[in-house]
């Protein structure tokens, strides 16, 4: 490397750019990490509630706790007239991120409380996490010509998100399924649209546009669009006995297969295992044992040609389509998980900021005259 020659880390690999106390992942054990607490531990014991305010707080709630953020969340989860008239304006045939996108955008002109210190994001962040789940909600049953569900304040948090899109709480299986996808999604370190955020939160921006930017990036499909893809892979491929053949011809055509390899692990995604025995139960529930021989199919395939491994997104996919949610929802799903995650690093960024700005080195011509 010399002078005009600057190592050049494409696409930031590699590249320590600051740091977090919110999540990691320990490479010895293979685990994500919530403030410390393996996230696999937190899927099997704690609600999706109790693991927010972890990720917001640092440490899990005491009872007392619990119980004030519960009555913080519950009350603010009916959406305003302006955002549900946003929402019925939008065109159906436009993806459901982008009406997330533009009803977050609106709720940030909305807010009334303009100070970007820890407290005021805090109201606001909790505010986005009640909200996100009506938008999603509304918007499935408004693409189906179905009423909105008003949100209930009795159920926790993933029963009233079934409650307001399906009009009925499922079965505790699903429940529960649900509730382990939402704390697995919940947060990621330095992805990219977390790093979207952050960059938005060290220019002082407001938080509102720190997450719109955030589900800007979510909607690229290298980054949260790989469980939508999942299941257009399962449809494309038809029954188990064709997996091998579909890989084989995907390959040769050096496509990417959605849902397998990770940046970030070396040894297979640590939430797979959590998110695959909640996908059984599910198959079991529903009777569907075809899913899970296509998906078990593909999977070995893949360990047998490239060898590598599923990562979150993989049983994900198929497991938000056995609840009844639109394949183009399942992004949103996400988004309204990792809401969380971006959120806390939008005020970690700011709590200890310095603006990202990145140099480039310019490879174009050399100066000129007009």
């Amino acid at each position: 490397m010399t002078e005009t020659s600057p190592d050049i880390k494409k696409g930031l690999a590699g590249v320590v750019v600051d740091t977090t106390e919110i999540s990691s992942v320990n490479q010895e054990t293979n685990s994500l990490l919530y403030r410390g607490y393996p996230v696999q531990e937190l899927a099997a014991q704690c609600s999706f509630e109790q693991v927010a305010y972890l990720i917001w707080n640092g440490e899990l709630p005491t009872d007392a706790q619990a119980a004030e953020f519960q009555a913080a969340e519950r009350g603010q989860r009916e959406l305003r007239p302006e955002v549900k008239a946003l929402i019925d304006g939008m065109p159906q045939a436009g993806h459901p991120m982008d009406v997330l996108r533009s009803a977050v955008s609106l709720l940030g002109a909305l807010e009334t409380t303009f100070p970007h210190d820890d407290r005021s994001d805090l109201d606001k962040s909790v505010r986005l996490f009640a909200q996100l789940p009506a938008i999603v909600a509304y918007d499935q049953r408004h693409r189906h010509g179905l009423d909105p569900v008003p949100a209930r304040d009795d159920l926790d948090y993933s029963s009233n998100f079934l409650w307001m899109t399906f009009g009925e709480v499922p079965d505790p299986v699903v429940v529960d399924a649900f509730r382990r996808s939402l704390v697995l999604y919940a947060e990621h370190s330095f992805n990219a649209s977390t790093f979207t955020a952050r960059v938005v939160a060290s220019t002082l921006s407001d938080l509102h546009s720190g997450v719109v930017a955030a589900i800007g990036a979510l909607k690229g499909p290298l980054h949260g669009g790989a469980n939508e893809a999942v299941m257009d892979t399962f449809a494309e491929i038809g029954t188990a006995d064709r997996a091998e053949e579909w890989l084989d011809v995907a390959l040769a055509r050096k496509a990417k297969i959605m849902g397998f390899g990770h940046r970030v692990y070396k040894n297979g995604d640590s939430r797979v295992p959590t998110m695959k025995a909640a996908l059984d139960t599910l198959v079991e529930f529903y009777g569907r044992q075809d899913i899970l021989d296509l998906y078990d199919a593909l999977e070995g395939a893949m360990a047998a040609r490239k060898n590598i491994k599923p990562n979150l997104d993989y049983p994900s996919g198929p497991a938000y389509h056995l609840m009844g949610f639109d394949t183009p929802t399942f992004t949103p799903l996400f988004a309204a998980a990792r809401v969380t995650g971006w959120t806390a690093h939008f005020m970690e960024q700011q709590a200890a900021n310095a603006l990202i700005r990145p140099l480039s080195l310019y490879t174009g011509p050399a100066q000129r005259g007009v």
